[in-house]
Formats: structure tokens, sequence, C-alpha cells
């Protein structure tokens, strides 16, 4: 675990003002990271050893809080959590650093954004890395009404649902503003449609725990694409999966490839 926190600054997009950190080489080729719901840039990505593990190897490394989530705004209407919605506040980064083209990696919700912002916007892609999402991306990831219901909930007690459990507990720890995770969690959901998968043709690399419960296979995602390579992440579930040393060397392995095409 890394901790130290890096400096983070602001833009503003669609009314929403919006955190970033802009670390590493500045004169490194882009990585822009997404994270995943419930979480934020630091937890995703500064903890788990990223930030290091990519400055170390001279990426400049970008990572956006997700509106509802860390630093950034907090709307209280899913519709503001819609994916094209988020994958626009990533693009608009990318717009505000003066950024024409990053390898854009995301986790979980965050890979469901990543997929959105290189379908509306191919030319600022230049590979995707989906981390905890396989073929939930088209096919759904089961009944996420009782997150929302358990993020509601008067207390962490009150919560049964073990998933529900699960992600109350983290939103806790991470100090999040419920409501809005509650309205994300229901305005996020929109599944990709396995023929606009097909578009992307992009190198992508999909990880996902051989103990995530979640995600879904991340092979039967690959499949659907013309140039996807598929990472079993060895005994990890959707929580630990990404800060995998297995994934971070398979990440670095792949840029080596193509991230500086």
């Amino acid at each position: 675990m890394n901790l130290n926190t890096p400096t983070f600054s602001s833009f503003t997009h669609d009314g929403s003002q919006l955190a970033f950190f802009d670390e590493g080489d500045p004169a490194g080729v882009p990585v822009l990271l997404i994270h995943g719901f419930a979480s934020t840039a630091n937890v995703n990505w500064v903890h788990p050893g990223w930030l290091k593990t990519l400055g170390d190897a001279g990426y400049r490394v970008i990572a956006i809080d997700n509106r509802g989530h860390g630093a950034s705004d907090k709307p209280h209407e899913a519709e503001a959590y819609r994916p094209w919605v988020m994958a626009g506040d990533a693009i608009a980064l990318l717009d505000h650093l003066g950024i024409p083209e990053a390898n854009v990696m995301g986790y979980s919700m965050g890979a469901r954004i990543s997929v959105f912002a290189a379908l509306a916007n191919p030319h600022r892609v230049r590979s995707l890395v989906l981390g905890g999402l396989g073929i939930g991306m088209t096919d759904g990831v089961g009944d996420w009404d009782p997150i929302a219901d358990a993020l509601l909930a008067p207390s962490l007690d009150a919560v049964t649902h073990a998933r529900g459990r699960m992600f109350r507990a983290f939103a806790e720890q991470t100090k999040s503003d419920r409501v809005a995770l509650a309205n994300c969690i229901r305005g996020s959901r929109d599944l990709v449609a396995r023929s606009d998968m097909a578009k992307l043709d992009m190198p992508t690399l999909i990880g996902v725990g051989t103990k995530d419960d979640i995600a879904g296979s991340p092979q039967e995602l690959a499949a659907l694409m013309p140039n996807a390579e598929a990472l079993d992440i060895p005994g990890r579930d959707h929580m630990l999966a990404v800060g995998d040393r297995v994934f971070k060397q398979a990440v670095l392995a792949f840029y080596a490839r193509v991230a500086h095409r």
C-alpha cells in the first residue's frame, strides 16, 4: 500500500466541479485512470500502488474522482450518473489538460465508463484496460437495487443483503455521500450492446479475479472485440483484484506493447 496522497486539482464540466490528480512523468505517455463505484482516485489507484507502479515505469498518470465520489461534486439525481455522462467528464478532463489521446484504464464501474468514453470518442482512446468487469458489461451484473437500499438504510446493522452490506461498509469506510451513491447505482447501470463492443478495435486488456462473483467472464467479453485479450487474476475477488501484483505486471507488459504506438 502506498498512502502518499498526491495533490489534487479541479475543473468544471457540465456544471459540476470535478477533482483529479496529474502525476508521474509529465512528458510520459498519458494513462487516464477511472475508478469504480463507491471508490475514489486515492482508494482505487493510489493506495493499492497503481500511481507508483505506473509513475515508476515512466507514464504520466492522471486520475479523476468521478462525480458523486471523492472530492468531486455529488449530485443527488440518478440521471446525473448515466455512464455516458461520466464518460463525458473523463474526456473533458483530457480536454482540460490538452491531451489529444490517452491510454484509458477503468475498474468495475470505471471500466463501463471507459467503454462509453471509447465508443463516443474512439480517436481519444489509444488502448483500454478493463478491470473487474467482464461479460457483465453487456449482460448485466445482477440486481443492484438492494445496494441502493443498503446505502440508504438507517445503519449497517439494518442491512441483511450480503452484497449490500459489503458496499454499505465500503461507503462508510470511505466516508462517502450515501445518497449520491444510491443515485449513482440507480443511474449508471446501462449495458453496452454486444455489437457496440465489436466496434472497439483499440488494443484492450480485460482483467477479472477468479473469485469475482460480480464481473462475469473476461474471456467472453474479449471474444466480442477484435483486438482484446483476457486475464484471469488468480484467487482474487472483486474488491481485492484491483491491486493484485499479477494484474499490475500484466498491465505493464500490455502497455509496453501497445501504449507507445
